[in-house]
């Protein structure tokens, strides 16, 4: 009976989003910030994991600061489940509108030069704009972990590969087959910049706080003899769209050296999150995962 409820709950909830998709953007927008902030007051869990990271990644703001920016993040945060309804279901004609793209010339001189890319993506709240804009134009490939909830799983699988020809490779099969997609002139859309675990990962500093990372962008940027071009998505403010930017191609990387290959990527991390504070993932522990012999900072 519980797994009949859940479906049931979870159908009526993509029912709603389904709905709120036909609205313009602008009152979907609000009507996500009423959400977010319904969030801030009713998810006390979050609220502190959020407070507790912009503490350890932002000592020199004062308590007003943080609590501004948190607030703010619940709003973005709030938007984005709301707006997931446009990913799923709205228009190609109507996205493009929406969201618009500088630097894509980069990407498209490289991937017709036949460069296998790996597109460094951080978690902002606006990640599957960046996704679904980019599948407008390239046919990629990306890491895909299963949901446990059935519904969820097929309309998240259903939005990223809605447009072009998508590859999704199960997280245990990521490898091989990602670099043989990089090869083959697939860009691949990255995101490694959260807590999974010691495994694979080393402790490299995020904001000065060791942070469990993994390594595998110098690894499959050395395997695929690929170039690293990070992508930044941001959220515009009251509905007026949003901003996807691809970045210069880095030069000299990987270098060798893994901690060092490692370190760079989160120093560019966070010269992003510097950027846009408010829209960085803050409700993930990104630092749950302590070196042996520390406590738990949460």
């Amino acid at each position: 009976m519980k797994k009949i409820l859940a479906r049931w709950s979870t159908n009526a909830l993509v029912a709603l989003l389904w709905l709120l998709h036909w609205l313009p953007l602008p009152i979907l927008a609000a009507l996500g910030q009423g959400l977010g902030h319904a969030l801030y007051l009713l998810v006390p869990g979050r609220r502190r994991v959020v407070r507790r990271n912009l503490a350890l990644c932002f000592p020199d703001w004062d308590e007003t600061r943080r609590t501004e920016v948190m607030r703010a993040h619940f709003g973005v945060l709030g938007r984005s489940l709301l707006e997931r309804g446009l990913l799923w279901w709205g228009s190609r004609q109507r996205l493009e509108r929406l969201i618009e793209v500088q630097g894509m010339e980069r990407l498209r001189a490289l991937v017709d030069a036949g460069t296998p890319v790996i597109l460094l993506v951080p978690h902002f709240v606006a990640l599957d704009m960046a996704g679904a804009r980019t599948a407008m134009s390239f046919d990629c490939v990306s890491i895909y972990a299963r949901q446990r909830n059935e519904v969820i799983d097929h309309w998240l699988r259903h939005g990223r590969s809605r447009f072009g020809d998508q590859l999704l490779q199960p997280r245990h099969e990521s490898i091989r087959g990602t670099i043989k997609a990089m090869k083959a002139g697939r860009p691949f859309f990255y995101l490694p910049d959260m807590d999974h675990g010691r495994k694979e990962s080393i402790f490299v500093p995020f904001f000065g706080v060791p942070a469990a990372t993994i390594s595998g962008l110098p690894r499959f940027a050395r395997m695929g003899s690929a170039v690293v071009v990070p992508v930044a998505a941001r959220m515009r403010p009251g509905g007026a769209g949003y901003l996807i930017t691809y970045g210069e191609p880095w030069q000299d990387y990987p270098c060798g050296d893994i901690e060092v290959d490692v370190r760079r990527q989160n120093a560019v991390i966070e010269a992003m999150v510097r950027e846009m504070p408010e829209q960085y993932y803050w409700v993930h522990r990104r630092f749950k995962t302590r070196p042996e012999g520390e406590r738990s900072v949460y």
